[in-house]
């Protein structure tokens, strides 16, 4: 069983402002609570095919998220493909409302390995994730909207 989470909100600039700011894969540890560090593990650091180990803190879970840049589509789409403990994919798209309001909406489908309960550690996982994640989305939007 796979977990989906989804979650959206609403940011005060263009997309393509809010673009410049997730673009720069290593400054999500400015705003992803969970997100300790952000290595870059390939020769690029943008684009398709960017690969990067995210050391990342849940509670008493300590995991390196492997993950690779599956999809870039500037200024509308960023995928990734997880491929360490927990896999599974993930985007961010970016949908312009007006002139200068973006809608940033972030989902991700993970599946958990059996040792953090599988499936029904999932279950579990979820709503503490999603806590998480909507509470990252507005650091961010503090941080773009300053």
């Amino acid at each position: 069983m796979m977990s989906m989470i989804t979650i959206s909100i609403k940011i005060s600039l263009p997309k393509e402002e809010v673009w410049k700011q997730i673009a720069d894969l290593e400054s999500h540890t400015a705003w992803m609570a969970d997100a300790e560090t952000i290595t870059i593990t390939s020769e690029k650091n943008q684009g398709v095919g960017t690969t990067f180990d995210c050391e990342t803190k849940v509670g008493p879970f300590r995991l390196t998220d492997r993950m690779e840049i599956t999809d870039w589509q500037e200024n509308l789409i960023m995928g990734v493909a997880h491929s360490g403990v927990v896999t599974g994919r993930g985007h961010f798209t970016l949908e312009s409302i007006g002139d200068s309001e973006t809608l940033f909406s972030w989902e991700e489908t993970l599946r958990f390995p059996w040792w953090m309960g599988g499936p029904v550690g999932a279950l579990f996982a979820r709503p503490v994730l999603k806590t998480i994640w909507r509470r990252n989305l507005k650091r961010l939007k503090n941080i773009l909207e300053k």
